[in-house]
């Protein structure tokens, strides 16, 4: 078996100066829940809402081991409180791979979109791959109706490098995506950061 991937700080919460980003528990199921219940959220992905609170708790109990089954993947989840008004805002996370590149993926509960929120978590996980786990490229997948997605990706330095006719099929209609990529180079030059 290989050797299991090493993970930097895996409890500890990230911050910015809007949000606190908690490493993800099966007690965030009930502060979550609802706002993961949204149709909206769901557009542009292929999964649904959560089928029950039970079902959430068991993902995310699932999910605090904060390593794959075989141990070769960091899966880091966070649960993205709004310092502000004490709610949770939504979810961020990001999977980094033996090969030390990872993906991120991210859900802002539709009440915070729109306000800069996703931009300003994604920068401190940004920040917590290059420098703490040391990756060369961060990338994210989005399907191509998702506009609001790929102008946040955009914004934060990201690269369009790939595109993938009928990537899936969910919901009724085929899904198309683009790839994402942002390097580590890139992101040490200077890009400006949220």
């Amino acid at each position: 078996m290989s050797e299991e991937i090493h993970l930097v700080a895996p409890e500890a919460s990230l911050e910015t100066s809007r949000l606190l980003l908690e490493p993800i528990l099966p007690a965030h199921a009930s502060l979550l829940y609802e706002g993961l219940q949204d149709e909206q959220l769901y557009r542009f992905i292929p999964q649904d809402p959560p089928a029950s609170l039970r079902a959430l708790e068991d993902r995310y109990g699932f999910l605090s081991a904060r390593r794959s089954p075989d141990g070769r993947e960091a899966w880091l989840n966070w649960a993205v409180l709004e310092r502000r008004s004490g709610d949770y805002a939504g979810t961020i996370e990001a999977t980094v791979h033996e090969n030390l590149e990872a993906t991120i993926a991210y859900t802002v509960f539709v009440p915070y979109q729109g306000q800069g929120l996703a931009a300003e978590a994604c920068g401190r996980l940004l920040e917590h791959l290059f420098d703490g786990y040391r990756v060369g490229v961060v990338a994210a997948e989005i399907d191509t109706r998702n506009v609001a997605s790929i102008a946040l990706v955009e914004s934060l330095g990201f690269r369009r490098v790939a595109f993938q006719k009928d990537a899936d099929h969910f919901k009724g209609s085929s899904s198309d995506e683009y790839r994402y990529e942002l390097g580590e180079s890139v992101w040490r030059g200077g890009h400006t950061r949220p």
